[in-house]
């Protein structure tokens, strides 16, 4: 039940070829978790990314999600920037255009964007590390982002089930670290790069920055929905970029720094970036929504003794909370 999805190669010199990034049915959980295991594992060794197929986000609460988001950033300016909360570095909330930055970047993306967390009850122990989310009066939006939040939080719990057995643990190794994880859900919203009438080429030229440039992700695994309008690439070990174009309603799924660590980078966090449109689409906007899944705030990164060996010593000695890896990163792209 691994198959392939469409994509094709550029390296800077325009050459292609037919390597693809695998595509795995998320059915094979229930009906054959050891193929699901084997499956997983072989993808994310070698791109470090896969696309999920049959994975039980239902294509109605992806649509409504898709709707809810346009509608929100359709608002007006002032009406949004009264959901951007000032100090937290935007880890709820409204974040606006030309703020985030990619680590060792000095150009802003072209993107502004939304951030939904974990709903906490009154007085738990995470609250100075997970603040309360923000409620838009405006239509559906909080209700309908909160079920994407909780369908893909399951998703990367069942993806983390495999990797567990993949990287030699027991198969709910990870379920009470990430049960009440700092995760993110993120809706993004690039807008059109050219204006209606204006020419596509000549707004390309003239953009300066890229939609996302080439960064890897803090967490442990992230799992990516809409990514329908195009552009995403990873880069592979030979320096050359890999276009990932999902088959419509398919999540993508890659693995971030922190389990990259976790597992002694046995599962690579993969470079990846949001590259511009072409010139005829450069009038389209492009909306997508990945999900951050981070572990508890107080776990402890510390490298498995399964994943070490005398042929693959242990590259990260010193151990590190989640909580203070993830502050650490943000300073670096400019969101604290």
């Amino acid at each position: 039940t691994t198959h392939f999805a469409s994509t094709s190669i550029h390296s800077e010199m325009g050459a292609a070829d037919n390597e693809e990034v695998p595509v795995v049915s998320t059915e094979l959980y229930h009906k054959d978790f050891d193929a699901f295991v084997k499956a997983l594992g072989a993808a994310y060794e070698k791109y470090g990314f896969v696309i999920l197929q049959n994975h039980g986000v239902s294509d109605d609460l992806i649509s409504r999600a898709r709707d809810g988001s346009k509608k929100f950033f359709a608002l007006g300016e002032e009406e949004k920037k009264k959901y951007h909360l000032a100090g937290l570095g935007g880890a709820r909330g409204y974040t606006g255009f030309g703020v985030e930055t990619a680590k060792g970047s000095t150009k802003y993306d072209l993107k502004e964007f939304w951030h939904l967390g974990r709903d906490l009850p009154p007085g738990h122990r995470y609250e100075d590390k997970m603040p309360p989310n923000v409620d838009v009066e405006e239509g559906d939006f909080t209700a309908v982002t909160k079920e994407i939040f909780a369908a893909l939080d399951a998703l990367g719990g069942r993806v983390l089930e495999a990797l567990a057995v993949h990287l030699g643990q027991p198969r709910e190794y990870f379920g009470d670290k990430v049960n009440e994880g700092n995760s993110i859900l993120r809706v993004i919203h690039y807008p059109p790069l050219a204006r209606d009438g204006e020419d596509g080429a000549i707004a390309l030229a003239n953009a300066g920055h890229v939609r996302a440039a080439a960064h890897e992700d803090i967490n442990l695994i992230t799992l990516l929905l809409g990514a329908d309008e195009g552009g995403l690439q990873i880069l592979r070990r030979d320096g050359t970029w890999l276009d990932v174009n999902p088959p419509p309603g398919c999540v993508t799924c890659n693995i971030g720094d922190m389990l990259q660590r976790l597992s002694n980078r046995r599962l690579p966090s993969t470079t990846h970036r949001v590259v511009n449109p072409v010139a005829d689409r450069a009038h389209l906007p492009r909306y997508s929504m990945p999900f951050f899944l981070h572990p508890n705030p107080d776990f402890l990164i510390e490298t498995l003794a399964t994943c070490v060996s005398d042929k693959y010593p242990n590259q990260f000695p010193t151990p590190i909370t989640s909580d203070d890896y993830l502050q650490e990163r943000l300073r670096e792209i400019k969101l604290k």
